[in-house]
């Protein structure tokens, strides 16, 4: 996976919100809002040419107090959640 081109994470009032960055994703009508630790791991994925449930895992575990079964499943949530909002490929 990796995250589509044409989106940026930017803290707006406090939210985490993505925003489309170019002209071909001027698309307003659904603000998308992250809480701050799919926000964190936004930033770090943004890093990465591309990345799996496996990478997004261990991040959690290496920010967080998380066991690893529950930091898989919710990366697959996550990036399922994503996908359907069009943010990875």
């Amino acid at each position: 996976m990796k995250i589509k081109e044409g989106f940026e994470l930017q803290n707006v009032c406090g939210e985490h919100i993505i925003v489309p960055a170019g002209e071909g994703n001027m698309d307003f009508s659904h603000i998308i809002s992250l809480n701050p630790t799919a926000a964190y791991l936004w930033e770090k994925l943004a890093e990465n040419d591309e990345f799996s449930i496996n990478d997004m895992a261990r991040l959690l575990l290496d920010e967080y107090e998380v066991e690893e079964e529950i930091a898989i499943e919710d990366c697959k949530l996550i990036a399922e959640r994503w996908k359907e909002m069009g943010l990875v490929e």
